[in-house]
């Protein structure tokens, strides 16, 4: 969910890199989930929550700053990134709720409902253009995702819902960064954010207290859970610098449809880890979901492909003779 800084000439030329580096993000995210999965019926998840944010801020810091990357960022965007942090906070408290109750491989699958959410927000929110195709991409993956949560929902009821809530707030995550996405490195604002996550993460253990909330239990781990917590975190940040650096090195076109791949690995980590395989309707529902997407995913990129190339044309063209210079758009 990162976005990329601009790319350099050292950069632009190396999309072996950064499909290596996709590949690697789609490995170790399952891997990450895995351990959450694990924690998650040990203790509080405003628990996990908290060091999942620390690890973040403790290594990222270092990194944006053997980098030469400041982390100050303009007071302007401040509330932004405030929103961008507290939005990032309720998805992963999402996830990690979705991972107790749910297999691993259909909480990810289910999640996956994100990407057409974001197309309808760009159609009814921003006011972008998308087609017919793209719209019926939406319907047929969403589809996908009844198929995958309705055995789900029979076992666990409305707790099969936490990855729609996953997709949602990730969404409206992705809106939210593309506002600083210009003027802030993805380095530096997961570091801030990680700082921000902490200070936030105390008032609720302190609220948590007051109203009694379970999940914002403050309990002492045994040495396990400890070891656990710090892997989770480190995976964690681990997969999110790989995503952040991979769209350094290869086109998001190159890398969009790649993202799909983490459904298998989730599958073969559930399977792994936890003996979990998705039923024969979850697997057909997470079969549609993956098809539906990269068609989106293909469709996106013949239609920006095509608006470049009209772009192009248009420029190249000389203007109409009528005395008058041609317009600048």
């Amino acid at each position: 969910m990162s976005q990329t800084t601009p790319a350099t000439p050292d950069t632009m030329d190396r999309p072996l890199l950064g499909i290596a580096l996709m590949l690697g993000f789609c490995a170790v995210i399952p891997l990450g989930d895995a351990v959450a999965k694990i924690l998650s019926t040990r203790i509080p998840v405003g628990q996990i929550v908290f060091v999942r944010f620390a690890a973040q801020g403790i290594i990222l810091a270092p990194v944006a700053l053997m980098l030469g990357i400041s982390l100050r960022l303009p007071a302007r965007i401040m509330p932004i990134v405030l929103l961008r942090t507290v939005l990032q906070m309720a998805g992963i408290t999402a996830m990690f709720m979705a991972l107790r109750f749910l297999p691993l491989a259909d909480a990810v699958a289910i999640a996956f409902v994100m990407p057409f959410i974001m197309l309808l927000l760009g159609k009814y929110i921003l006011k972008e253009e998308v087609g017919l195709r793209r719209l019926a991409a939406c319907v047929v993956g969403f589809c996908g995702t009844l198929l995958v949560i309705q055995p789900s929902f029979a076992e666990v009821g409305l707790n099969a819902c936490w990855p729609l809530a996953v997709a949602l707030i990730f969404s409206l995550f992705m809106m939210v960064t593309r506002r600083i996405a210009r003027e802030t490195d993805p380095i530096a604002i997961q570091a801030v954010s990680g700082g921000i996550a902490c200070g936030l993460m105390a008032v609720l253990f302190l609220l948590g207290r007051v109203f009694e909330v379970a999940e914002l239990d403050i309990t002492l781990p045994a040495r396990p859970e400890i070891n656990l917590l710090l892997l989770a975190g480190v995976l964690g940040t681990i997969a999110h610098l790989m995503m952040t650096w991979s769209l350094r090195y290869a086109p998001t076109s190159t890398l969009a449809s790649m993202q799909y791949l983490e459904i298998p690995m989730a599958v073969l980590v559930g399977w792994l880890f936890f003996a979990e395989l998705p039923n024969a309707m979850a697997a057909c529902g997470i079969l549609l979901t993956m098809a539906a997407g990269l068609y989106a995913v293909m469709r996106e990129r013949k239609v920006s492909r095509e608006a470049r190339l009209s772009a192009a044309q248009q420029a190249q063209s000389p203007p109409a003779a009528t005395g008058l210079p041609a317009s600048p758009e």
